[in-house]
């Protein structure tokens, strides 16, 4: 038997946040995934328009914190004829864990993605316990 499957467009999330912003802008939480190895997290974000100098990743009291800055001047005058997410920054945060071995994050950037590696700390690492 088939079956067809219909696409449909995810809507982009606005950042919901209490504190009040000093930049007249809108915020939105980028389409990420989260993998795990045995070595590390690798945290993977959508930041469409955003340019590897527009990015700022801080970790401050065990917060991750992701920001990316998209250059709306380059998209003004334009009319799109069909458009499937506004234009708009991206922020995310993410509590990290004494887990994680914070002084080797490591975070690229290519063509609109992100790529955070989070390694594990050596404690929280699988390890084999060999028989005496």
């Amino acid at each position: 038997m088939t079956s067809t499957q219909s696409l449909s467009v995810q809507e982009k999330k606005e950042v919901a946040t209490k504190a009040e912003k000093t930049a007249p802008a809108r915020f939105y939480t980028p389409a990420t995934d989260i993998f795990e190895t045995d070595e590390a997290l690798t945290v993977v974000m959508e930041m469409p328009g955003v340019e590897k100098k527009d990015l700022d990743v801080q970790l401050e009291d065990d917060v991750l914190r992701i920001e990316g800055r998209v250059d709306v001047s380059k998209y003004e005058g334009l009319e799109p004829l069909y458009s499937e997410y506004n234009v708009g920054h991206f922020a995310r945060s993410f509590v990290l864990s004494s887990k994680i071995d914070a002084k080797r994050i490591a975070a690229a950037v290519e063509d609109g993605v992100l790529t955070l590696t989070l390694p594990k700390a050596e404690e929280a690492r699988p390890r084999r316990i060999p028989i005496g």
